[in-house]
């Protein structure tokens, strides 16, 4: 429960060392019922993909080019150039080779140039057209467009580009020429400068990755690994190494329900009206009977007044004993039927009045994301009293933690259900996902509740709580998770 406090109090969020305040935790406990059913049955947000290292994927990806470069009888290097203009689709390439071989081998150009005549030459010598030196031919050389230039302006070409950290994309020299240059190729000219053959391996490796659909690099910080699926979902990753959780379509926070596109938008609009929001966003309201300054300070939004111990809702300040039946109310944004009829500003106020109604309550459940954090905390440390006093073992308490990382787990979608609700088009649809919206919130303050008293809560009374949280999530997703 979140109880009232002096304003002035200054809490801080303690760093969760031990990693028990962590709702990947409960993704990947292995002692979960949930994790013991098969979860691509009872659970919306699985799929299947592999955690793999940059070797793996470096084999992944030269099994892919071996197969092509086999197929199409061509270099290796110039069936990783093919592939990765198609987004390493090998049977695009091969459609693509079969309507016009020549046209798709030479960068795939609408009209490619004739060979210039300078390549057409019977002296043993050739004037460079970048640096005007004449040198012996085989110090020249060219790509399939037949631009011809010598070695060491291609060197410096190539250095240039890498610099700017361009890989896949360096294309011939020739002014409006777009052929691309085969790895080989770049390679072969900057056979002494392995500071920069390094350099650009590791830009073209970048760009193979984020090109090919079934792979996304792990957003955590300083982490290596690669995601893979052949499912392109936006579906919840779960990084091995890091435990990072992410949406593998878009690489960004996982949000489900919200669709990729979706949370985007909503993120640029917090971005840009965040002043305007900014009004709402102070952590003191004044309680609806007594009008003292109440602070919330814990992650539950059923509130009791120290002062008069009146029970109310901080969300929308109504009476908690009567919040059950009207829970749904509280959630809902009740949209103005005549708004259309009204004046422009009467409907920008309107606009605002509705984005702020969204915004409140998705920074709501955001900010009792790390208020929770720090009720947990607190938890923790009275669990290692009494742990140290004899009252039981670490693992007798364990079901407490378990409790908080299925609680964060839950807000953590609720809070995601907000934008996906503020974009949906008024009608049946939208009225059974606030419904069902509004039941999963009251299900999950009724959890917030029993675990900020869960050491006087009953263990069978708070499991039951969980397992009906986790339903109206599971129920919510599996209706309304579009992927």
């Amino acid at each position: 429960m979140a109880t009232s406090q002096d304003a002035d109090s200054d809490m801080e969020c303690s760093d969760n060392e031990d990693g028990y305040y962590d709702y990947n935790d409960y993704y990947n406990d292995e002692d979960s019922d949930i994790e013991r059913i098969d979860p691509t049955r009872v659970d919306p947000e699985y799929f299947d993909y592999k955690c793999l290292s940059e070797e793996e994927v470096e084999r992944l990806l030269n099994e892919t080019v071996e197969s092509l470069s086999n197929r199409l009888i061509i270099s290796p290097s110039l069936a990783k150039v093919l592939l990765h203009s198609q987004h390493w689709n090998t049977n695009e390439v091969i459609h693509k080779y079969k309507e016009n071989p020549q046209q798709t081998l030479i960068g795939a150009r609408i009209n490619p140039p004739s060979p210039p005549k300078s390549i057409l030459f019977t002296s043993t010598y050739l004037a460079c057209s970048v640096c005007i030196t004449t040198q012996n031919i085989d110090k020249f050389f060219h790509l399939s467009c037949a631009h011809i230039f010598c070695r060491e302006c291609w060197t410096t070409h190539f250095e240039v580009q890498i610099s700017q950290g361009i890989s896949t994309a360096i294309s011939c020299m020739a002014k409006d020429c777009i052929v691309l240059a085969p790895e080989d190729f770049v390679l072969k000219h900057l056979h002494h400068k392995t500071s920069i053959r390094e350099k650009y391996q590791h830009f073209i490796f970048q760009d193979y990755v984020k090109a090919h659909p079934e792979l996304r690099f792990c957003p955590g910080p300083n982490c290596s690994i690669i995601i893979h699926s052949s499912e392109i979902k936006a579906k919840r990753a779960v990084c091995t190494q890091c435990k990072t959780i992410f949406c593998f379509r878009c690489g960004c926070d996982y949000h489900a329900p919200t669709d990729c596109q979706v949370i985007k938008k909503w993120l640029t609009k917090c971005a840009d009206d965040s002043e305007t929001a900014n009004y709402i966003s102070a952590h003191t309201k004044d309680c609806p009977k007594c009008h003292i300054c109440i602070e919330k300070n814990g992650g539950c939004n059923h509130m009791q007044c120290y002062n008069c111990k009146h029970d109310f809702c901080w969300m929308c300040l109504g009476d908690w004993k009567s919040h059950g039946s009207e829970y749904y109310e509280c959630s809902r944004y009740r949209e103005n039927p005549n708004i259309a009829h009204e004046s422009v500003h009467a409907q920008a106020r309107e606009a605002l009045k509705k984005y702020l109604h969204y915004y409140e309550r998705w920074e709501n459940h955001s900010k009792s994301l790390k208020l929770e954090e720090q009720t947990l905390e607190k938890l923790r440390d009275r669990i290692n009293q009494k742990v140290m006093s004899g009252l039981g073992t670490w693992i007798d308490w364990q079901y407490l933690f378990t409790a908080a990382n299925l609680l964060a787990k839950c807000r953590y979608t609720l809070q995601y259900t907000y934008p996906f609700a503020y974009y949906m088009d008024a009608g049946p649809r939208k009225e059974l996902f606030e419904y069902q919206q509004a039941q999963l919130e009251a299900e999950i303050e009724n959890l917030s509740w029993k675990v900020e008293r869960a050491e006087t809560t009953d263990r069978g009374d708070l499991e039951n709580q969980m397992d009906i949280a986790e339903k109206r999530r599971t129920t919510l997703l599996k209706d309304f998770l579009d992927v």
